[in-house]
């Protein structure tokens, strides 16, 4: 079986796969007799990416034009004279078009492609015999001056190549792209090179993450960095994998959030503190949830929800435009306007628009389970008036918060570190983002009462014996950090990947994961 130098026109069968490594790997026997070992090279003096060198010869372009005005062979000579600044790019092979001692080729790097045109006569006859035994997916090097085609695509002539590394295997169905979901997901680094709209999605990643940092930098916030392995994992409703410290000969777990730590540093007086990490929950995987994600919580003394609704608002929008150049953002077949002030619902506001049901009304958990009954709202023994509001709500009103909206007010007993309203201790200060049906962030008017955070840890434990999992432990140096004095305090967790999704335009969270938690395959 030969390898073809065009790219095909179907799935590559395993194999098809085989034999084509068994070709690809003679050729490289036969390169390292020749003394020609790619994997010797170790350095390519690359002087522009392909991007750089196609918008540097516009610019080159352009000003020759200026130059020249109307003299067609002014204009000509200018060019000309371009041709003797050469660049030096790399990347992968992408593509091959023969034309008997000419090829032309597609070659890719990090910030995108170029076609290149290779000819015998310049790069030597030895060199492009050579090179015709390259394989699609190989790493070069090209020397060369940047042109315009006469079909009007900005090129590199080249005049050195080099083979840099050699590719053992065929990039799967080529052309076509890598299609299979699953194994784009385990092969990122195929899925990467093939298609164009996930590498920019990564980028967009980037550039969302240095934006969030940059507007809380800008704002006197300082970055910090806190526990992965804790012995108390808190600060969230969720269930922690474990594991054990052998050195110490103790058990620990993997955070499943930011909060406990960060809290304990405004204790000590750092005003403004945010940590972006990853974080572990043992919960099921879907287009949602990852049991591996990254958290953004940030913390700010002598403030409250409501300034934190304030930078939210003002963080979201500054993203939006810096990374999609709008405030009006698509995701599916909805505009998401970020631009206009978000609407602000408590959780008994909104049951009510969307239920029917007014929980101002109810004032026992018997009343809640009754209605919860005839609105087969199902819940469990252990539920109280304020967990079955909460039920109303995921049930009824999620699913209809496309536009941003924070939902306020929750009640306090699926809220154990947040403050208490004032003027109405059933409830607290703490609002919910929700974009799109999802939740976005978490933020409270943070709990500052030891006494208060106590009982309710001691809650929490008694849910916990009742079988809740995801129910807080005590955690005793949290509290000493407390009785020692935490200001008032306004904190925040926002859901990165999710942020990242709605900015993508990305449908699933495994999407904006480089590499999600994936089900080990047999071997």
């Amino acid at each position: 079986m030969s390898e073809q130098t065009n790219t095909p026109e179907t799935e590559l069968t395993q194999e098809d796969i085989n034999s084509l490594k068994k070709i690809r790997m003679e050729k490289l026997e036969n390169l390292k007799e020749q003394g020609q070992n790619p994997f010797e090279i170790t350095k390519y003096d690359v002087t522009a990416s392909t991007q750089q060198a196609k918008a540097d010869y516009e610019v080159f372009e352009n000003e020759c034009k200026a130059q020249a005005g109307e003299d067609e062979e002014k204009l000509k000579e200018l060019l000309e004279a371009g041709k003797q600044k050469t660049v030096k790019l790399a990347g992968r092979i992408m593509s091959r078009r023969s034309m008997g001692k000419a090829h032309f080729i597609d070659l890719l790097d990090g910030k995108g492609r170029i076609q290149a045109y290779i000819r015998m006569n310049d790069v030597g006859k030895e060199k492009f015999e050579s090179y015709k035994k390259w394989d699609i997916g190989d790493i070069i090097g090209i020397e060369g001056f940047i042109f315009r085609t006469r079909m009007g695509e900005i090129s590199i002539h080249a005049t050195a190549i080099d083979l840099l590394s050699k590719s053992l295997l065929p990039l799967p169905e080529k052309w076509h792209g890598l299609k299979d979901q699953d194994t784009r997901y385990r092969q990122r680094y195929v899925d990467l090179i093939v298609n164009p709209d996930v590498r920019d999605t990564f980028i967009k990643r980037s550039k969302i993450i240095s934006g969030i940092r940059n507007f809380l930098n800008e704002q006197g916030f300082i970055e910090v960095e806190t526990p992965m392995l804790v012995s108390n994992a808190g600060g969230a409703a969720a269930r922690p994998f474990e594991t054990h410290y052998n050195a110490l000969n103790e058990d620990v777990k993997l955070r499943i959030s930011l909060e406990l730590y960060l809290k304990r540093l405004i204790v000590g007086g750092l005003g403004r503190v945010y940590e972006i990490g990853r974080v572990f929950r043992n919960e099921g995987v879907d287009t949602r949830h990852n049991p591996e994600f990254t958290l953004m919580e940030l913390y700010q003394s002598y403030t409250d929800y409501y300034g934190m609704m304030e930078l939210t608002e003002n963080m979201f929008r500054k993203l939006a435009n810096d990374v999609c150049g709008t405030t009006a953002v698509t995701y599916g077949e909805n505009i998401i306007d970020l631009g206009k002030p978000f609407e602000r619902l408590t959780m008994v506001e909104a049951v009510k628009k969307y239920s029917g049901v007014d929980f101002a009304q109810i004032e026992t958990t018997e009343q809640a389970r009754e209605i919860a009954k005839e609105k087969h709202i199902e819940f469990e023994e252990r539920h109280k008036r304020g967990d079955i509001l909460n039920l109303f709500f995921e049930e009824f009103v999620e699913k209809h918060l496309i536009q941003p909206t924070f939902i306020m007010d929750h009640p306090v007993e699926i809220s154990p570190l947040t403050k208490r309203k004032p003027d109405n201790p059933d409830y607290v200060e703490r609002f919910e983002l929700f974009i799109n049906g999802w939740e976005m962030c978490n933020a409270y008017s943070e709990l500052n009462d030891p006494v208060d955070q106590r009982k309710r840890f001691e809650e929490q434990e008694e849910l916990l014996k009742q079988g809740d999992e995801e129910a807080n432990r005590i955690d005793e140096d949290f509290l000493r950090a407390l009785e020692i004095g935490m200001p008032p305090t306004g904190g925040i967790g926002y859901g990165i990947d999710r942020l990242v999704m709605l900015l993508t335009n990305s449908s699933a969270i495994r999407d904006v994961l480089l590499f999600p938690t994936m089900k080990t395959l047999d071997k």
